[in-house]
């Protein structure tokens, strides 16, 4: 495969390669280590941001950006997969294709809303000039009952307002008391990101209210996928900013994700809001978006991956995943983040052990490659405690919990082959109570950790041997009281058989 990729190989539409090139990387991949069991991932080639989050036709929809021809970001295309329950997905194949004078350089991300009988599908065109100069369209798509997509003949807005670059994308569209409104990532002409504000009567035209109106006016140097939305009276804001540096124990991954929660006045912008919080404090998270559920819940899911860095999957032709799905609640304050119920497991089916862990390391009577692993912690004397997933003599993920500075790290130096060594092994979060409960989800290639019942979560791509499926488990200066509860995951297989590729006609 190859390393350097040139602009020509990048730019390459899917419709102008040989059938035979894109079936033989897509039988390479589907043989590749580290395919994931239960995680939405590319058929072949690149998956980033997820676009499209919704519910409509009663199902999930989940359109994600997609470069078909390797682990590269290169000409996008949105790729669309449904599901009935959140847990298990199903391809349907390439939704919108840059075809148009206004998405010629890349599908952009996006989002996606019903009206009327269709879905309409609202996204950033990318197009380049002969000097490779950007000039971006919002545009809309839609997709009827029939699983049919067409596109608007015309972007819905052109140019850019007075004062912002040419980096203005990824439109977030939802409709409040009749008024549709969406949030637009943007940069400033002085090299620092915002959001901006726009409303239409008819999703055709479309009026700039202005910028969402923040106490960050000098807060990374652009603001990817905005998303703004009410959860339980809170009114929340997510975006993920470029160019923040560390701080403390926060903020130690190359870019970021997070949120600003407070009371939001739609009708000028203005925002009253809390400090910025991160919303995953793993190693691969960005790119979050939200959709509103059909019983009125707000679920988050994101990219499993840091953008600009390599992973150990790109020399067999693919690179990353989604996350698992998260079901949004504020309670008492603090942002929540669960699995959807349609995760949860009969006890009865559950492998169990319970005891008293102490210096001597000890290894559980039940692990593997695919499964989840939920732990009650009590009678916690030790000053830490170790919970190591996928062992194997020397190779081992390990979660470390301090109970003198209450923090939780994951820690992949032994974890297998090397994951981006120069941004560190550890990643580290100051829990806000005791910890009591764990509940992990380990996949193939990834593990995603929800502590205290969804207070804070820790996601992770790992890339272990396929014999490294121990769970070993140690305390140190103390004792504590453990029980596990262990569930197999290998049934839960994502459906990617290949589908044929169709193209969207444009109306």
């Amino acid at each position: 495969m190859a390393v350097h990729w040139t602009r020509e190989q990048r730019y390459r539409r899917l419709d102008t390669v040989d059938p035979k090139e894109y079936d033989e990387l897509v039988e390479h991949v589907a043989n590749a280590p580290w395919r994931q069991k239960y995680h939405v991932q590319p058929l072949a080639g690149l998956l980033n941001d997820p676009n499209g989050f919704s519910w409509f036709n009663g199902q999930y929809h989940l359109f994600y950006q997609w470069f078909p021809l390797g682990p590269a970001h290169g000409l996008k295309y949105w790729y669309h997969t449904v599901s009935d329950d959140l847990v298990t997905f199903e391809n349907k194949g390439i939704a919108l294709s840059p075809d148009t004078a206004y998405d010629s350089h890349g599908v952009y991300s996006g989002s996606a809303l019903q009206a009327g009988d269709d879905l309409m599908l609202f996204y950033t065109g990318n197009t380049r000039d002969d000097k490779w100069l950007r000039t971006p369209y919002q545009c809309m798509a839609q997709m009827n009952k029939d699983g049919e997509f067409s596109k608007w003949e015309l972007p819905v807005i052109t140019g850019v307002p007075e004062g912002y670059t040419q980096e203005l994308r990824d439109p977030k569209l939802w409709n409040e008391n009749g008024t549709y409104y969406c949030v637009i990532g943007a940069q400033r002409d002085n090299m620092t990101g915002a959001a901006l504000l726009y409303r239409s009567a008819d999703l055709h035209a479309w009026e700039f209210i202005g910028e969402v109106q923040t106490d960050h006016t000098d807060f990374g140097y652009m603001w990817e996928c905005p998303d703004l939305f009410t959860v339980d009276g809170t009114d929340i804001l997510v975006f993920s900013p470029l160019g923040l540096k560390p701080e403390g124990l926060s903020r130690s991954n190359l870019f970021h994700a997070g949120y600003l929660s407070g009371t939001f006045d739609v009708d000028t912008g203005a925002f009253n809001h809390e400090p910025f919080q991160e919303l995953d404090y793993g190693f691969d998270f960005y790119a979050p978006q939200t959709m509103e559920g059909p019983d009125g819940e707000r679920i988050l899911i994101a990219w499993m991956a840091i953008p600009q860095l390599p992973y150990p999957t790109d020399k067999d032709g693919w690179a990353n995943c989604m996350t698992l799905p998260r079901v949004l609640t504020v309670e008492d304050g603090q942002l929540k983040q669960r699995l959807p119920k349609s995760w949860d497991k009969p006890e009865e089916d559950a492998s169990h052990w319970q005891g008293e862990i102490g210096r001597q390391p000890e290894l559980l009577p039940f692990g593997g490659d695919c499964y989840e692993l939920q732990a009650k912690l009590s009678d916690v004397t030790a000053r830490e405690m170790h919970i190591d997933l996928r062992v194997r003599e020397m190779e081992y993920s390990r979660i470390t919990y301090n109970s003198e500075t209450q923090t939780l790290v994951f820690d992949r130096m032994h974890s297998g082959e090397p994951v981006n060594a120069s941004e560190g092994h550890t990643r580290t979060v100051t829990l806000s109570r005791p910890l009591e409960r764990l509940r992990i989800l380990v996949d193939i290639s990834s593990v995603e950790i929800f502590v205290n019942d969804g207070d804070t979560v820790m996601t992770s791509r790992i890339f272990p041997g396929e014999d490294s499926t121990g769970i070993r488990i140690q305390a140190a200066e103390g004792t504590a009281e453990l029980e596990f509860h262990h569930w197999p995951l290998d049934g839960i297989a994502f459906k990617e058989e290949r589908v044929l590729d169709k193209e969207p006609k444009t109306t």
